[in-house]
């Protein structure tokens, strides 16, 4: 445990924690609603606000948080109204924020090509106070939106027709999903890296659901685990000298694979536990979907 006595790990490991919350709470509600890749998306976006953050002198994760949410807004307007040019569109918007960034950096009289690697692929020893302080700050927004809003954002996720009919603001809650992904993604790139963070979103939720039957275990297991995978993988980038994004991005993918082996002999068990009850009750697949058992069931 010697490596608590540095400031540098200290912080990182702070960092590394909000991370593994925030980055699977987002990323469930994106897997729901099949944009697994919205992060990767976001993560070229910001890198303008990095390179702007250093040529204005400025915050480079402030200024990456507000390039973001602007980014994300304008990918879902992209969304809305893009029809058959949208993919065209987002395309550009990716690169050219990719492109921005590596301009803006350069023209920057403090920026390097150093300083934006730190950012693509994480730097334990570059975490700052300042840095720390505007995590904590961001990843309390996200918390707070993603438990606090989870029955409606999971209700649009799944079924955004069904969610309008029954009178939520569709349109504002995917807007609030997409700016709590941006978040997420400055919250993450001092650890895991822009380029990488998309994978801490999606792959721990890809694993927890191998396991799991339900939304609110979903949820638990995914933070469960992308906790676990930012601390090991800060640790061992700290004993070892490896990136530590690759290394969390690594370890999650283990997780993955380990999750998977074990689901198997569990779909089984579930399987002959199924079979041995007696049947009087209703089969799972005839609940009435809108009921509160259902309701229930999901765990939202």
């Amino acid at each position: 445990m010697d490596f608590l006595d540095y400031a540098f790990m200290q912080r990182a490991l702070l960092a590394a924690v909000l991370v593994g919350i925030t980055a699977p709470a987002v990323g469930i509600y994106l897997v729901q609603r099949r944009q697994a890749l919205m992060g990767d998306g976001i993560g070229h976006v910001a890198m303008t606000g990095v390179g702007l953050g250093f040529l204005l002198t400025w915050s480079p994760v402030w200024m990456a948080t507000l390039v973001s949410v602007l980014g994300a807004v304008l990918m879902e307007l992209i969304r809305w109204y893009g029809k058959t040019r949208g993919d065209i569109a987002l395309a550009m918007l990716f690169y050219g924020g990719m492109a921005g960034g590596v301009m803006f950096i350069n023209l920057a009289p403090t920026g390097s090509n150093a300083n934006l690697t730190s950012y693509l692929f994480g730097s334990l020893s570059t975490v700052s106070d300042s840095d720390v302080t505007a995590i904590c700050v961001l990843a309390a927004f996200v918390v707070l939106v993603t438990i606090g809003l989870r029955r409606q954002l999971f209700a649009v996720s799944q079924d955004e027709e069904f969610a309008r009919v029954t009178g939520l603001p569709v349109r504002v809650l995917n807007l609030l999903t997409a700016v709590t992904a941006a978040v997420t993604v400055t919250v993450a790139m001092r650890v895991v890296g822009l380029l990488l963070v998309s994978a801490l979103m999606v792959v721990p939720v890809a694993a927890a659901q191998q396991i799991s039957r339900s939304f609110a275990a979903t949820f638990a297991i995914a933070v469960a685990i992308g906790v676990s995978v930012t601390i090991g993988g800060t640790v061992t980038s700290y004993y070892q000298d490896v990136p530590p994004g690759a290394t969390i991005v690594l370890l999650t993918i283990g997780a993955f694979i380990v999750l998977t082996a074990l689901a198997v002999p569990l779909a089984r068990r579930r399987a002959r536990a199924a079979a041995g009850q007696d049947g009087t009750a209703d089969p799972a697949e005839c609940a009435i979907p809108g009921s509160r058992a259902s309701a229930d069931e999901v765990g939202v």
